[in-house]
């Protein structure tokens, strides 16, 4: 019999992310702080709440979806949260990326209450979301990970544990750092590409087919090419999580001067308001320094 679920955190990865759950034969309880979310949901099948607590209760393991380190530790632990609903036998399962030192905390937290916790964050976007095809590593006890592995397993083509509590956060903020500077990396290229007089079309099609070859390129190149900035994931969110690496990193004195420089651009991102745009803006900066637009030309 298949366990009953609970999300919390309804946004661009959340809800797809259910609906793969809701294919899979799977009851969902869910939750967001958006009202319009959860009847959204509620209408592809899940089962609506009206809180962490209430989805909690519901539920046997409860995953969580939600921006940033001080929502998860609301929803976790603040008024109405979910941990006063935990008991012995009860999972959450953090999907969020956050701090890797506050995950350790919250699970420490957890256990006590006679529960367990996962740190499971996720590469891959929202194409990876709703294909179900997502990078998932897990930090955490391994008994509970063998537990909860076939319902990770609806979510993403490849599930890892990593090691313990803290650890998915750990490999998530690797990820980071190499996603933003090979982002970071394209938009340079680009635009050295585009004023040099090549069409950004043929640098794209010629460095897809290469040992240059990556995410960023086939995920975001042609969209990049279309000024399309539509958010797959989020710029905010990507300063956020190289935020998370830098503290990370200055918690065990890893130098990171790479992941500093970019930090930086993104940076720049936020400081004139685009946020809210694909990660992928960052070429903007680059298009700033140069005084060139790169967009694909007919010839």
């Amino acid at each position: 019999m298949k366990p009953v679920l609970g999300f919390i955190g309804l946004g661009i990865m959340g809800k797809p992310m259910v609906r793969n759950l809701l294919k899979a034969g799977y009851t969902v309880h869910a939750y967001s702080i958006v009202a319009q979310d959860v009847e959204e949901i509620s209408r592809d099948g899940a089962v609506g709440q009206t809180s962490a607590r209430a989805v909690a209760e519901a539920a046997d393991i409860t995953i969580t979806m939600v921006p940033n380190t001080p929502h998860v530790e609301d929803v976790l632990f603040g008024e109405n949260g979910l941990a006063s609903a935990l008991r012995e036998g009860k999972v959450v399962i953090d999907m969020s990326t956050i701090s890797s030192l506050a995950t350790r905390h919250f699970a420490e937290k957890i256990k006590a209450l006679g529960a367990n916790m996962l740190d499971a964050p996720v590469s891959g976007g929202d194409k990876g979301a709703k294909g179900g095809t997502l990078s998932i590593m897990v930090g955490g006890e391994a008994e509970i990970f063998a537990r909860c592995k076939p319902i990770l397993e609806v979510l993403g083509g490849r599930v890892t544990h990593v090691g313990s509590n803290g650890a998915g956060q750990v490999v998530k903020s690797c990820n980071q750092v190499l996603a933003a500077a090979t982002m970071a990396a394209l938009g340079e290229a680009l635009v050295m590409g585009a004023k040099a007089g090549v069409n950004p079309a043929k640098i794209v099609e010629v460095l897809s087919a290469g040992y240059a070859r990556c995410g960023a390129l086939d995920i975001r190149g042609n969209l990049i090419l279309e000024r399309n900035f539509e958010p797959g994931f989020m710029t905010r969110l990507q300063y956020k999580d190289l935020n998370l690496a830098m503290e990370l990193s200055q918690g065990i004195d890893s130098p990171m001067p790479i992941a500093s420089l970019v930090r930086e651009l993104y940076k720049t991102c936020m400081a004139q308001g685009t946020g809210n745009e694909d990660h992928s803006n960052i070429i903007k900066v680059f298009e700033q320094l140069s005084g060139i637009e790169v967009q694909a030309r007919s010839s």
